[in-house]
């Protein structure tokens, strides 16, 4: 099984590079970063965890500019995004940051998105959050198109944009692969339907998973790749997973300075080596 770490990277913990470094010397294969731009003053949205917002949602780096600097430091580590919030953002730009990201990285960006929870942030963006899931399934045809054509052009109801040319194209083949967050029936939908990987996170139960994978399978995707998001150090509940065909797991790194997140580096990479042994 392939582990990684997700988590957020802050003005006030570990930079990036040397975040990355570290992932790369303990021999953990992935890095993913979550997004927030900011966070509305009025908190009206409660936290989907319950509990007052944790301070790192307000301090986070641009994962773009972040996982740039993890990947230069970096030659084999996988990088992406955990999840960029993609309505909240511009469909071009953020085709261009893709693609460029995976140039400089040699192929090795992964998009992770998802349509968040925070209304209000949304719609400081312009986003009206109840069509923000119709939003994104345009985006993500879009960034396809904007990946691999020469001229490309999308027409549709939130997106909508004449032939263009957009360089750089990325270096993957045929493009970085999107994983979709979310177990939402959408979620799983806009999975089969834009997605090339699903991003589960950990309170997803085994039983779940095989569900899903038999829907996949019903759909005509049979084959779904999977990484669980932001899990636990626990041998048992990543056997239930590995049981059930998971094969890459990103362990939740909490936002700590340099030092302190080292020291849990080398108790996750441990605990990953005893588990492949």
């Amino acid at each position: 099984m392939k582990f990684g770490v997700s988590t957020f990277v802050t003005d006030e913990g570990i930079l990036p590079g040397r975040l990355g470094a570290a992932l790369e010397e303990r021999g953990l294969d992935s890095l993913f970063l979550a997004e927030h731009s900011h966070i509305p003053a009025s908190r009206e949205s409660p936290f989907p965890e319950g509990g007052d917002l944790p301070r790192k949602y307000y301090r986070t780096l641009d994962p773009f500019v972040a996982l740039t600097a993890a990947a230069a430091a970096t030659r084999t580590l996988t990088v992406g995004t955990g999840v960029a919030l993609l309505p909240q953002r511009d469909t071009i730009h953020t085709a261009n940051e893709a693609a460029s990201l995976d140039l400089v990285s040699g192929g090795r960006f992964v998009l992770g998105v998802g349509v968040g929870w925070n209304r209000e942030e949304m719609r400081n963006h312009g986003t009206d959050p109840a069509t923000r899931g119709a939003l994104m399934n345009e985006q993500l045809q879009a960034i396809r198109a904007l990946w691999t054509e020469e001229q490309a052009e999308f027409h549709g109801t939130h997106v909508d944009f004449d032939p263009v040319y957009a360089w750089p194209k990325p270096v993957s083949s045929p493009h970085p692969p999107i994983y979709v967050g979310g177990e939402s029936a959408a979620a799983l939908r806009r999975t089969v339907a834009y997605g090339d990987g699903w991003l589960p996170r950990p309170h997803t139960r085994p039983e779940a998973i095989r569900e899903a994978q038999e829907w996949f399978a019903d759909q005509g995707r049979p084959d779904v790749p999977m990484a669980i998001f932001g899990a636990p150090a626990d041998e048992k509940t990543i056997e239930g997973w590995a049981e059930v065909g998971v094969d890459h797991v990103t362990f939740m790194l909490e936002t700590a300075p340099e030092a302190d997140t080292l020291r849990e580096l080398d108790e996750l990479a441990a605990f990953a080596q005893r588990y492949n042994s």
